[in-house]
């Protein structure tokens, strides 16, 4: 395996499409308590629909605003019918969804402009990718550095503030919780690592591509989403999701409408997803129904279960661990075990499989939630 920018810039954005993704869930899930089976639903929408609609000529970002709009759409229609019921309706009824639309997009003809049409099965490719068509002159330079910079610079300033938070929580005790000192060497690593990643994409303007671009643009999206749930999370609105939660006859006895704020958290959920659909067919530059499985949806569940529910830290440090796990194993492995392609892929989910039963056990909140907040099982 060799580490070149290019691979690392890949490797880059996979991890912050499903760190995107997995916010969502969060959301859904870790503060809210809705069981959602089908998250990939919401992805597969953002997906088409931004894809679909730049063939038609609608600018890129327009068109992954109203995918992201559409997916938001989706967690309306699936909420209405659903959060008044019982919680494991909406887990049946979200893996059902996410399904039908898969089989629907497979067996539909989609439309891929100039009055041409396409069946579903055979994917599309083809279609416009951001930063394709740009020339990387200084100017374009400095302010992809400049954004890249803003990025570190806000990044290392919630870590730092995260990490005033622990020592806050930690008074009283001889010295920090061990998690949470992983979590802050952890985040400056990586941020040196991605801030050095990026500037030397930018600065080889002879090895330039759009994905470089693309990974500036993402980052860029991750942040500002991260931080507008931290916020929210942290306002009374989030205090009544996490009431909802815990009980959510509570917040109905002082007359919160707990309906209207499932619908909400659902729904943004849901965009935030549709949203993260969006780049991830930027990255695979063709998309076909079988990139939209099911295990997409687990493999959030994974990253959200594993870097801790109700905790925006810990689901992006599940993104990053998810991502060094299968990338790792995918090199090492074959060296190491006689295993075709086929049984390799399915040895390594089984053991990511053991390793959460094995977390479960130890420490069933994840590595940075917290045991009062869990929500799994309850």
């Amino acid at each position: 395996m060799t580490l070149t920018p290019g691979y690392l810039v890949s490797l880059i954005i996979f991890i912050s499409v499903y760190g995107l993704f997995a916010l969502g869930l969060n959301l859904q899930w870790g503060f809210t308590g809705l069981i959602n089976f089908g998250h990939v639903a919401f992805m597969t929408v953002g997906a088409y629909t931004t894809v679909l609609l730049s063939l038609q000529g609608v600018p890129l970002f327009i068109g992954a605003l109203v995918g992201a709009v559409l997916a938001a759409f989706l967690g309306l229609l699936v909420g209405i019918s659903t959060l008044r019921l019982r919680e494991d309706y909406l887990a049946i009824v979200t893996i059902g969804v996410s399904e039908m639309i898969r089989l629907v997009v497979n067996n539909q003809e989609l439309p891929i402009g100039n009055g041409q049409w396409r069946s579903g099965v055979f994917g599309l490719q083809g279609f416009p990718l951001p930063f394709t068509n740009v020339t990387l002159n200084p100017l374009l330079q400095f302010f992809l550095i400049a954004v890249l910079t803003g990025i570190a610079g806000l990044g290392g300033w919630q870590l730092w503030r995260w990490i005033g938070k622990q020592l806050q929580l930690a008074k009283g005790r001889q010295s920090l919780p061990i998690a949470s000192l992983i979590m802050a060497i952890i985040g400056v690593i990586l941020g040196l690592i991605v801030y050095i990643v990026g500037l030397i994409s930018i600065l080889d303007a002879n090895n330039f591509n759009y994905k470089t671009g693309l990974m500036v643009v993402l980052l860029l999206v991750l942040t500002v989403v991260f931080w507008g749930l931290e916020r929210l999370v942290n306002t009374p609105w989030g205090r009544v999701l996490k009431a909802i939660r815990e009980d959510e006859q509570v917040p109905k006895a002082l007359g919160k409408n707990v309906f209207w704020y499932k619908l909400q958290s659902l729904m943004l959920g849901g965009a935030i997803a549709g949203m993260a659909g969006a780049f991830y067919a930027w990255q695979l530059a063709t998309v076909y129904p079988d990139n939209f499985q099911p295990q997409i949806t687990f493999d959030a569940w994974t990253i959200v279960i594993l870097g801790g529910a109700g905790n925006n830290y810990g689901t992006l440090l599940g993104a990053v661990i998810f991502w060094a796990y299968f990338e790792g194993t995918r090199f090492v492995l074959p060296g190491l075990l006689p295993f075709d392609d086929a049984r390799l892929g399915a040895f390594r989910i089984m053991v990511i499989g053991l390793l959460l039963i094995i977390l479960m056990m130890v420490r069933p909140q994840g590595i940075l939630g917290k045991k009062e907040e869990l929500t799994l099982g309850k």
